[in-house]
């Protein structure tokens, strides 16, 4: 089944056993507003925020209650959720977070065929060294994490520009001190579908404006009204 929303979210629906388990891209504050608003779901298994939530969330509402967690993102962990139905109804559960160390999992030959044939084309270039990590660079917080920090400092660098501003979102390799920043470190981070860079003149009310305005977006106190999920 499809729960279909208002808003443009991207949600999907499965039916197991006369359970109602949704499969969201809200964000978790969106997903805890909806469990205590929307009846009759068991269980929302959600992501966007990226939020590691190692227990689910359990929430009362007027139809009885639902178990709302988050998984993380780009496969760090995987969350296993086991459910105890008696009488069509959610009895007990038990989850767990699971942690998904790659480099320890066997590769699937074919697939990695396929990746090798796609990468070696750019596989010179990906890997040119560029610079070597004092710090550890990252991006996993809403806002100034080390490699966001890096971006805007090449962006004020690059642009001859005294204020810069890029997306705080979470996701990207993070560099180690000492190790090497290769091409495809720097296009981890920034080959994304909204990366156009443009230099502009602005006042100083309009950057106030620009950034309550992200603020808003990203703390609302209604999650409803929160997209984004990402501080400039």
């Amino acid at each position: 089944a499809t729960l279909t929303c208002s808003k443009p979210s991207m949600m999907h629906a499965a039916k197991v056993q006369k359970l109602f388990i949704v499969l969201s891209h809200n964000g978790m504050d969106v997903d805890l507003k909806m469990a205590s608003k929307v009846t009759g779901i068991d269980a929302i298994m959600g992501g966007h925020t990226h939020d590691g939530v190692f227990q689910p969330v359990v929430v009362e509402n007027a139809g009885g209650k639902t178990l709302v967690t988050n998984a993380g993102s780009n496969g760090k962990f995987l969350g296993v959720l086991d459910l105890d139905v008696k009488d069509g109804k959610v009895a007990d559960f038990r989850y767990k977070l699971l942690p998904v160390f790659s480099n320890l999992l066997e590769a699937n030959k074919d697939m990695q065929t396929l990746i090798d044939k796609i990468r070696e084309p750019y596989q010179k270039e990906l890997a040119e060294e560029l610079a070597v990590c004092d710090d550890v660079l990252y991006r996993r917080g809403n806002f100034n994490g080390t490699f966001d920090q890096l971006i805007c400092d090449a962006l004020m660098e690059g642009l001859d520009a005294p204020l810069a501003f890029s997306p705080g979102f979470r996701w990207g390799t993070s560099v180690l001190p000492g190790q090497p920043i290769t091409f495809e470190h720097v296009a981890d981070q920034t080959a994304i579908t909204y990366g156009t860079v443009t230099r502009n003149e602005m006042t100083g009310e309009t950057v106030k404006n620009i950034l309550e305005d992200v603020a808003d977006n990203l703390f609302n106190a209604d999650p409803y009204y929160q997209h984004g999920g990402d501080m400039k």
